[in-house]
């Protein structure tokens, strides 16, 4: 597909014979900011290696950029900007000389002093960064993965350590990236995060990919039916609708009067990936209690 970036077909990666990512299949799109999420341990920091170049497949089919990753050389690497977990920079350098010297190794990076800006480190351009905050720490580590004007951005856990101010300024940079063109792979904990920034979302649980699609639909039409709750007899109830104010009237002319603590709730992001890992969790659980 020429409009893909990444392309994945029943991948697999296996430890001892044990399947820790397990046909997993998905593409994105040029241009996409796709997000994936899942728990720790699911398979999604493997998955993301494998497209990254660090980790090799057991089997399945690779392509970022149009490049195996397995496969990919200085110039592929080139078009990458990672933004791993853990921070990259030296200590002993300043964020302005941390940021000259690697763009020194891409062919066309953006201007440094213009990165810094884009990252909110102005003030701190001349400082160590050994004596940066942490959270001033990982928006040197964002700077280093931008400063090569990539095709396609890994950011991993961007927004660890952040303020809410902080984070919230990230995001418009990263849609200022993607207004440029960038295809952006982000991983995150946050699910508002995910929701703010993705095009599309995709769970991957005990190894396994559980549900892909735009935000807005996630999880299909069931997932995202209403639930009602209210309290009667001293009783907290719940029920799923798709017809949630005719139940209300329903129930308030059953009850002979409004009912007590009425919510109505309509499934957010978080709910149906939460709902999708305890799902996952109790069938990886039944499959351990077969093999013993």
């Amino acid at each position: 597909m020429q409009n893909s970036a990444v392309q994945v077909r029943n991948l697999r990666k296996t430890y001892d014979g044990r399947a820790v990512v397990d046909d997993v299949s998905f593409d994105i799109a040029r241009g996409e900011t796709f997000a994936l999420l899942g728990p720790n341990g699911a398979g999604k920091s493997t998955t993301v290696e494998i497209l990254e170049g660090y980790r090799r497949r057991s089997g399945g089919e690779v392509s970022v950029l149009g490049v195996d990753p397995a496969l990919g050389g200085l110039d592929w690497k080139a078009r990458l900007g990672i933004v791993l977990q853990t921070c990259g920079q030296s200590g002993l350098l300043t964020v302005r000389e941390n940021l000259r010297q690697f763009a020194g190794f891409y062919p066309n990076p953006r201007d440094v002093d213009e990165v810094i800006a884009a990252v909110g480190l102005e003030a701190q351009a001349k400082t160590r960064t050994s004596k940066l905050s942490g959270g001033q720490q990982r928006r040197v580590d964002v700077a280093m993965g931008i400063i090569g004007r990539p095709d396609l951005l890994f950011l991993d856990e961007p927004t660890t350590g952040f303020d809410p101010e902080a984070r919230r300024e990230f995001w418009e940079l990263i849609r200022g990236l993607k207004a440029e063109g960038t295809t952006i792979l982000l991983t995150t904990h946050y699910l508002d995060e995910a929701a703010q920034l993705a095009d599309r979302v995709a769970v991957i649980a005990a190894g396994r990919l559980r549900a892909v699609g735009p935000v807005e639909t996630f999880g299909g039409p069931a997932a995202r039916v209403p639930l009602i709750r209210w309290h009667e007899n001293g009783v907290l109830r719940e029920q799923r609708t798709d017809a949630p104010l005719a139940f209300v009237g329903e129930l308030g002319a059953r009850l002979g009067h409004e009912p007590e603590g009425l919510e109505i709730v309509r499934p957010s992001l978080e709910d149906i990936y939460l709902e999708l890992v305890a799902t996952a969790s109790g069938t990886a659980a039944q499959a351990k209690e077969t093999v013993r």
